[in-house]
């Protein structure tokens, strides 16, 4: 158990944590969860023992461990990703050496029956039994398998750690802690640089996690799939709930409701109280009374409602101009930096209207096609264009970072602003939350959210008909994501978006594009019929590659089915598909009625939506039963 006594952290006039008391337990996942600047990784830095508090203790059991993901990790140069990785086993390296010494040493000594010898034939024997303990002998394998879940090739292995981006060396960082298994995991967005795949790796990864865990992360479906508590962060103080995040949102929402019911009431009996001393004290025979009264009101304790910091930006994207109907096509398109391949002779085309979402493991080619289409990088060969009358805007990965730091928010906005826009800056900053002096502010003063922010309100200074967008949710908190979502839902051009962030994308686009081995391949769905339809063809290659291997042994005495089992097996797994078939069409019917701007406001929204999660459990269910006949065949 690891516990946090009246933790209190106090920057300037600034309370960040007000006397915080917080207990961990065995086996229990907390998703930590806030505003940006809540003080959440400050949090993390005391629990790891980085920073100190101004007042209040951590206290820790003996010989507790503890691995801390943060967002500024350095890997030391010249060592290759494999042999990185393996410096997680630190202690089976050491005893491994110690192991071939004092091996080496009993083959060139004759002195067999001296106490030194026979001292060295014991510690053999303790170094063995050790290293078998620690799994030495699979240590490798381990390495190898948590790399590969973490979207690491087999060709990787070998490569320097100064060949990949930072984001590559934190996924190197974050194998290592892995492999260590910690007592305690301390995950700061860790899903910041990986891809849909990893994700859902590292998810079961957790699952299966014996130690503690705290994870910070502004993916909601993360947290629900990885969390079985969540704590949140508020103007200084922890409110704790049983519960993962989705859960937590609706307790919340019924908390702060039964605590105003509760105050009102309140208010209510304080207020005839009051009328009753009022009368009291009029006569003199029920002075006496009343004093007593005002002595046992003075005593309720009130109910105070917890400050809750609710402001969202506003965001909203001016209507877009009308472009041709074909905004961005592609023929043949390939592109190679050196000899390393991203994209070979792929086409594709994006019409007016569309909403498309880049999906894929990185290092695929996402980006480098939205640059390509933007502009920003050339194709090797190939040709790509945008139509008739377009008007882009392009958010990219780093586009907070490309803002300029020496100046002020509000020149930055004046240095992006036609000149008829200038009379709306601080009106349009203060719908982004800087309002008063902040728009004098240095943009090196900002945090990484308030950056992508103030990048956000750059590209509502024109107006855009075709909005680009890579990776925009990476630094903003829930609530920023909340409204980005809806004026993206509420925006009527052509939208891409590149992103690994499943909530975001449910629901937003309605064609999904993956990058896969230098290709795109299509889905006409959003990214939640993406991944089922990626399960399902993931399930159709287990069942080729086992049949492949029954076949292979045949000889063997490795099937025991007869033949009328069998043939209904197949007739399970034929019926299951064709299900699996109507109810993904169903479910696309659906979900394109939901990408109407006005579904959701529409008599039949409710009606469509218990529908439509209807359907999703039998798609579920249906699954199940196919991937049981399939294994059992």
């Amino acid at each position: 158990m690891l516990s946090l006594s009246n933790i209190y952290v106090q920057y300037g006039n600034r309370i960040l944590l007000d006397r915080v008391n917080f207990v961990l337990k065995p086996g229990e996942r907390v998703g930590l969860v806030g505003r940006n600047g809540a003080g959440k990784s400050t949090l993390l830095k005391i629990i790891a023992g980085e920073m100190s508090p101004h007042e209040g203790n951590v206290v820790q059991p003996s010989h507790f461990t503890l691995g801390y993901l943060h967002q500024d990790m350095l890997l030391p140069k010249g060592k290759t990703v494999i042999a990185e990785t393996m410096s997680a086993f630190e202690e089976v390296l050491l005893l491994e050496k110690r192991f071939e010494a004092v091996n080496h040493e009993l083959a060139v000594r004759e002195d067999y029956e001296s106490d030194s010898y026979h001292a060295l034939i014991e510690e053999l024997g303790d170094l063995t039994e050790h290293l078998r303990h620690l799994g030495s002998h699979h240590t490798q394998a381990d390495a190898e398998k948590v790399l590969a879940g973490l979207g690491f090739q087999a060709s990787d292995m070998n490569r320097l750690t100064d060949e990949f981006s930072g984001g590559w060396q934190m996924r190197i960082e974050l194998a290592k802690m892995l492999l260590r298994e910690p007592d305690m995991l301390l995950l700061d967005e860790p899903t910041n640089h990986l891809d849909i795949e990893s994700i859902l790796w590292l998810e079961d990864f957790l699952n299966g996690y014996p130690g503690m865990a705290v994870i910070i992360s502004h993916d909601r479906r993360f947290l629900d799939n990885t969390t079985n508590r969540t704590a949140e962060i508020s103007l200084g103080k922890i409110h704790d709930y049983k519960a993962p995040y989705s859960k937590y949102v609706e307790l919340s929402a019924e908390r702060r409701e039964q605590m105003a019911n509760a105050a009102e009431n309140q208010q209510r009996i304080i207020a005839d109280r009051e009328r009753t001393i009022a009368r009291f004290m009029a006569k003199a025979t029920k002075t006496k009374m009343a004093q007593s009264m005002q002595k046992q009101l003075d005593k309720m304790e009130r109910i105070e409602i917890d400050d809750v910091d609710t402001a969202v930006m506003n965001l909203r994207f001016p209507e877009p101009p009308r472009s041709g109907e074909v905004v961005a096509k592609g023929e043949h398109v390939t592109k190679r930096y050196g000899n390393l391949k991203v994209l070979e002779n792929v086409d594709f085309q994006i019409l007016r209207g569309e909403r498309v979402a880049f999906v894929g493991q990185n290092g695929q080619g996402k980006t480098t096609l939205a640059k390509i289409l933007t502009g920003q990088e050339p194709a090797t060969s190939g040709d790509a264009s945008l139509g008739y009358n377009i008007h882009l805007g392009y958010y990219a990965q780093n586009q907070a970072e490309t803002l300029d730091p020496k100046i002020t928010l509000l020149e930055t906005m004046e240095r992006f602003s036609p000149p008829e826009m200038r009379t709306k800056l601080r009106a349009i900053l203060g719908g982004f939350l800087f309002s008063g002096q902040d728009v004098d502010k240095k943009v090196v003063a900002l945090s990484g959210g308030e950056r992508a922010r103030l990048a956000l309100a750059c590209m509502l200074l024109r107006p855009i008909n075709f909005l680009v967008l890579d990776e925009p949710t990476n630094h903003l908190d829930m609530l920023s994501k909340d409204v980005l979502k809806q004026a993206l839902l509420d925006f009527e051009g052509t939208l891409l978006v590149v992103s690994h962030d499943r909530e975001f994308l449910s629901g937003l686009t309605t064609r999904t594009i993956e990058f896969r081995d230098h290709k795109l391949i299509e889905y006409l769905g959003d990214v939640n019929y993406f991944l089922d339809k990626r399960k399902l063809d993931n399930m159709r290659e287990v069942e080729k590659r086992t049949v492949g291997a029954n076949n292979a042994n045949a000889g063997n005495a490795g099937n025991n089915l007869n033949a009328e089992e069998k043939k209904q097996l197949q007739k399970a797994v034929q019926k299951a598909e064709r299900r699996i078939s109507e109810l993904e069409a169903d479910i696309a019917k659906i979900e394109t009625k939901m990408a109407a701007p006005d579904f959701y406001t529409s008599p039949e929204a409710d009606k469509e939506l218990k529908k439509y999660n209807t359907l999703r459990e039998e798609l579920s269910q249906v699954y199940g039963e196919w991937e049981k006949a399939v294994e059992q065949l």
